[in-house]
């Protein structure tokens, strides 16, 4: 590493690349939920795929600990780490990080989410996750002040708005978002490049034995992830518990107090951030994992839960059952009694069945055919613009 930020691998040449392909990882990394990990699993699958030899990788992280986090240890692809540290969502991000994608002289830049430098003016993709505040607006969604609010609000779908009319391709994870995409912005249906999302828990060798009524949910709990409602059916099922995993964020702190004004504090356990080790036993000793959300772009912690034979209880949205198929069992998010419900009938189902079910689901989404999709679209907007 010098003083630039930049590491190059020594073990491959820096010449002949027929692509310098830019990809903005400020937001990758275990810390930024499902953004994170799709951050995370694209750089890895692209710095370990031979076939991505041709071109050079370059990648902007926020420090050095998040670049040692994403990058990993073997590498066959030619990369360099460029350090900007510029927060996400901020002015600076908007004035100066196109200074830093300008000097590498990319041939494209992928921004993977809507936050794009609305000054940076070379050829660019996305990924759009989802357009949730474009569904999901007000004083409800937010603590910040009404003025304060209102402002970024626009200024969020002037950088959207940019963003998919700019893009050479949107990349987004389902039939779902693009669905919803297209009604916001109609020209831009030719653009959009379906790349299915994938897990990186493994199924053990062995299983625990689970534990008996304990509910986990994985995520943020902003308030269309809609965790009320499983709170509010713990009031009537007395022997249930509920394990939350996920970031601390401003609405932790509402959630908490939710349960405290219940008396469920013995019955609800906030575990934070916790490492993918951590993770995984969790949700092996859970009897399944809660998805009460109201909306979502995907449906990853799900994903993960199958692949570890962990029943699913997903609320019932088009895009959990687009993602889930017959594998999860779902419930009314406007209903404690339609959750109640579901929550029973996990007893009666065949186990056998389920994991069946569950395998046949998790086989076909895939972190190395996602990356490979992205990397075959660089190439042709590559060819396009050449």
């Amino acid at each position: 590493m010098d003083g630039s930020g930049a590491k190059r691998p020594t073990h491959l040449a820096h010449h002949g690349k027929h692509m310098r392909i830019g990809i903005d990882c400020r937001l990758s990394g275990k810390k930024h939920a499902g953004l994170g990990r799709y951050t995370e699993n694209l750089v890895k699958e692209l710095l370990t795929s031979s076939k991505n030899e041709s071109s050079e990788f370059i990648l902007f992280f926020t420090d050095t600990t998040q670049a040692e986090e994403v990058i990993p240890k073997k590498t066959i692809s030619n990369y360099k780490i460029v350090l900007t540290p510029i927060k996400h969502y901020s002015l600076p991000e908007q004035i100066f990080l196109p200074l830093y994608f300008y000097k590498e002289n990319l041939d494209l830049l992928h921004v993977p989410h809507f936050n794009i430098s609305l000054f940076y003016l070379k050829p660019l993709v996305v990924t759009i996750h989802d357009l949730l505040w474009h569904e999901k607006r007000g004083s409800g969604v937010t603590t910040l002040h009404p003025f304060v609010y209102w402002i970024k609000y626009l200024f969020y779908h002037l950088v959207t708005g940019s963003a998919v009319s700019r893009s050479k391709a949107i990349f987004v994870p389902s039939q779902t978002v693009a669905t919803t995409v297209i009604k916001h912005y109609p020209h831009t249906e030719k653009k959009i490049v379906i790349t299915k999302e994938g897990t990186q828990l493994h199924t053990p060798s062995s299983f625990p034995k689970r534990k008996a009524n304990q509910l986990l949910y994985v995520g943020s709990l902003y308030p269309h992830k809609n965790i009320q409602l499983v709170i509010d059916a713990l009031k009537k099922m007395p022997k249930l518990q509920l394990v939350i995993v996920g970031a601390r964020n401003v609405f932790q702190k509402k959630v908490e107090s939710y349960v405290k004004d219940r008396n469920l504090q013995n019955r609800v356990s906030f575990k934070g951030y916790v490492t993918d080790t951590e993770l995984q036993k969790l949700y092996l000793e859970s009897t399944a994992l809660v998805q009460p959300s109201l909306s979502e772009g995907f449906g990853l912690t799900g994903l993960e839960a199958l692949g570890l034979q962990t029943p699913v209880l997903a609320s019932d949205i088009p895009i959990f059952h687009e993602i889930y198929e017959n594998a999860a069992l779902y419930f009314d998010p406007h209903s404690v009694e339609s959750f109640m419900k579901a929550y029973t009938n996990l007893s009666k189902q065949s186990t056998q069945s389920f994991i069946r079910r569950a395998n046949a689901i998790v086989n076909e989404f895939s972190w190395k055919k996602m990356a490979a999709m992205t990397y075959k679209t660089y190439t042709s907007i590559h060819e396009t613009e050449k």
